[in-house]
């Protein structure tokens, strides 16, 4: 009995590896490109990122996302800057200083919350002055978008506040259990911080940041927390930074719209009754920013001019991302 020429199997074999390369090939059309981001796993942020996964919204938008959780704001900005990720919450200050160091980023508005000025209960402290001398706690770094108001507000009234008062800068958990203790006479902390502390009746408004805008001339409601991409990357991944724009509106409208999601959220907000979950809940609802227009972007450019950026050097229009279909 013959053999069967190796040339009669030739056809089939060059048939099964092209059909193998068609599958391989389809198969990597169709996987979604990855977008990389740093977060607080303490933050608010994290909330929101959980919910758009949960729910798909990235599929929806042709990506899938994946959510890296960081200890604290050093971290992420380090984890942004090095390309570890594609993006990260930061301050409008902190992009606006790496603008001005040659290293530029899109900016995609996330929220306008800012906490406010807090001191112990009762605490005679009710104007900028009475800072003299206190130990003030500040969450972050110098740069840090509340603390960078106050000096402003501050210097205003002929004040060095940097060297006027101990300042100490650190982690907000770390900062809210020292106040606690009495360590701090004020806290300058991110905003979800200072609702637990006021909601809890451990602490009191002492200087209300929108009463530290208006002593600027600085309009509220601005989205001074934003997602940001390195430029360069965002040029090359236009329409997945458009798409992650939409996903981000469309988690917001949900959460703002139906209070039952808020229930999947709560083991993230770290809270043990219903009033911290309520303020918590709705201090992040009223941070919700209005839809960025050119208006509001020449807005933003002035508040970083009255924050002490020179007017040549601030942010320009086109790093701003316009809301792709808005939060109404």
């Amino acid at each position: 009995m013959k053999t069967p020429s190796l040339a009669k199997f030739l056809p089939l074999a060059r048939a099964a590896l092209l059909l193998a390369l068609l599958v391989a090939a389809d198969s990597l059309r169709a996987e979604p490109p990855l977008l990389r981001l740093s977060v607080l796993q303490f933050g608010t942020a994290h909330w929101e990122l959980d919910h758009l996964q949960r729910h798909g919204l990235d599929r929806d938008e042709g990506f899938v996302l994946d959510v890296r959780l960081v200890a604290n704001l050093p971290a992420s900005r380090i984890a942004v800057s090095s390309g570890d990720v594609d993006g990260a919450v930061v301050d409008l200050t902190w992009a606006q200083a790496r603008h001005v160091a040659g290293h530029s980023y899109r900016y995609l508005p996330y929220s306008s919350q800012m906490g406010d000025v807090l001191a112990a209960p009762g605490a005679p402290i009710h104007d900028i002055e009475d800072l003299r001398g206190k130990r003030i706690g500040v969450a972050g770094g110098p740069d840090s978008k509340g603390w960078v108001l106050l000096t402003r507000a501050a210097q205003a009234r002929g004040m060095a506040l940097e060297r006027e008062a101990q300042v100490q800068f650190g982690a907000p958990p770390l900062l809210s259990q020292a106040f606690r203790r009495g360590q701090f006479d004020v806290l300058v902390t991110f905003w979800h911080f200072a609702a637990e502390l006021t909601a809890a009746g451990e602490a009191d408004v002492a200087l209300p940041m929108d009463s530290l805008l208006a002593s600027l001339d600085i309009p509220t409601g601005l989205p001074i927390l934003g997602y940001v991409f390195h430029d360069p990357w965002a040029d090359d991944h236009q329409a997945l930074v458009a798409g992650f724009a939409r996903a981000v509106a469309r988690t917001k409208r949900q959460l703002r719209d139906d209070p039952d999601h808020w229930e999947a959220l709560r083991p993230l907000m770290r809270v043990n009754d219903d009033a911290h979950f309520t303020a918590l809940r709705q201090g992040y609802l009223q941070g919700i920013p209005e839809p960025l227009d050119e208006a509001r972007v020449a807005a933003l450019q002035r508040l970083l001019v009255m924050a002490g950026s020179a007017a040549e050097e601030v942010m320009p229009a086109r790093l701003f991302v316009l809301d792709p279909g808005g939060v109404p």
